[in-house]
């Protein structure tokens, strides 16, 4: 017999979201509520080390200036000028070569530098590192994450964006990348690139997910 275990309930069990509103009540489990100062006090601290001023300023003028006006390529080309970054890596998957290629010529076209680094650089088999050799019956070739950080941050870029990269080397590459990354296109194979179709579906079309 399960144990039963007290649930733990966050942002999203909230019903209010009055924490953007200047009055504010909190239900009793909310991390406001029961936020602990130093908690508070290290984040306000981290906004002052390194650039993370400049990007929270950058990134709160470019929702303001393009709120429900600018695309998120746009958004990004801004946030990019704001920052004063010039030369622009791109970290894509190789499904979505023909959307870098054309990100690249938008960038270009707007005065930047882009450099980018394909997902199979360095062509290795996935089994060369220990990946179940099943995994190579949709494609022999691995995904190399940790190289294209690597290989960006030797080109010394400025701001890198995904594009596609697969759950899980996204994380990898966040992890290794030297520069800030933003991400243009969050892969979705089934819904063509937009993962939130499925949360907007789960009433409907998509509702067997929530069936056990």
């Amino acid at each position: 017999m399960e144990e039963n275990k007290e649930t733990l309930h966050s942002c999203v069990d909230c019903g209010t979201q009055n924490c953007k509103f200047k009055t504010r009540t909190y239900p009793e489990f909310c991390p406001t509520v029961n936020l602990k100062d130093e908690d508070l006090q290290w984040a306000l601290e981290r906004y002052d080390e390194g650039r993370n001023h400049d990007i929270m300023v950058a990134s709160a003028e470019v929702e303001y200036e393009g709120y429900c006006q600018w695309t998120r390529v746009q958004e990004i080309m801004e946030f990019a000028r704001k920052i004063g970054a010039h030369r622009i890596g791109v970290a894509n998957c190789i499904g979505l070569v023909n959307e870098a290629r054309i990100f690249a010529r938008i960038l270009r076209a707007n005065g930047f530098e882009p450099y980018a680094v394909i997902c199979k650089v360095a062509g290795k088999d996935k089994s060369s590192i220990g990946i179940p050799k099943r995994c190579e019956e949709i494609g022999p070739a691995m995904c190399n994450p940790i190289l294209q950080a690597r290989l960006l941050n030797e080109a010394k870029t400025d701001l890198n964006v995904v594009i596609g990269l697969c759950v899980g080397h996204d994380s990898l590459f966040y992890k290794y990348s030297e520069a800030y990354v933003t991400t243009l296109v969050t892969k979705d194979r089934v819904t063509g690139h937009n993962p939130a179709a499925t949360l907007y579906t789960a009433g409907s079309y998509y509702k067997k997910k929530f069936e056990k």
